[in-house]
């Protein structure tokens, strides 16, 4: 059964997980600033006050976060931070970065400290170039995990055999195709056949 306590613990740790304020998280949302301000968790006779699905929602959409990783935050998802790889959008398409299941190697990765996650695994690129807008913009950081399950509708960093890397939205995939979605309307969407793709992560989330 959900509490109202783990309910509103989570959306004060996702929001922690972007370098955000409750009321920042709320704007960046779209929602009123106050949304998720502590006075707005009781009435003013005491009783329980739940965030609504909707604002749920759009926390979750601004984020990039799926409702699995909200889950997670819910069961008790750790806080405080460790240092996790991170290399440039464009280094990511070399050599030597990542083995052939898309699991970061080598010694040549930066360190970035960031909240904890889950994965052991998981690595940060920082985005560089327009052609994820208005998503994620130049400078911005994705932490990505090679392990997650990819569904339709996620966010997911692409490398082709041939070695470009891309970000995109997962549209489908079957056992012969992967269709992706582009983040910016200006770019257009792409399809490739399973032999030509090295690797699919997904993004579990931003730090904007």
């Amino acid at each position: 059964m959900l509490t109202h306590a783990q309910i509103w613990r989570a959306v004060d740790r996702l929001a922690e997980r972007q370098g955000l304020s409750a009321s920042a998280l709320a704007k960046r949302a779209g929602l009123d600033a106050t949304t998720f301000n502590r006075s707005k968790r009781t009435t003013a006779d005491g009783h329980l006050r739940w965030p609504s699905t909707e604002s749920i929602a759009k926390i979750l959409a601004a984020t990039a976060t799926s409702l699995d990783d909200f889950m997670g935050l819910i069961e008790g998802g750790a806080t405080g931070r460790r240092a996790i790889p991170l290399i440039g959008f464009a280094q990511a398409g070399a050599g030597g970065f990542f083995d052939d299941a898309g699991f970061p190697v080598g010694g040549a990765w930066d360190e970035i400290a960031f909240p904890n996650v889950a994965d052991e695994h998981a690595y940060a690129l920082e985005i560089a170039g327009d052609s994820m807008l208005p998503l994620y913009r130049d400078g911005d950081v994705v932490v990505v995990s090679p392990a997650a399950p990819v569904r339709r509708g996620d966010r997911v960093i692409v490398k082709t055999r041939e070695g470009e890397v891309l970000a995109k939205e997962l549209k489908r995939r079957t056992a012969r195709t992967l269709e992706l979605r582009s983040l910016n309307p200006e770019h257009p969407d792409r399809s490739f056949t399973e032999g030509e793709i090295a690797w699919v992560a997904r993004v579990l989330w931003a730090s904007q």
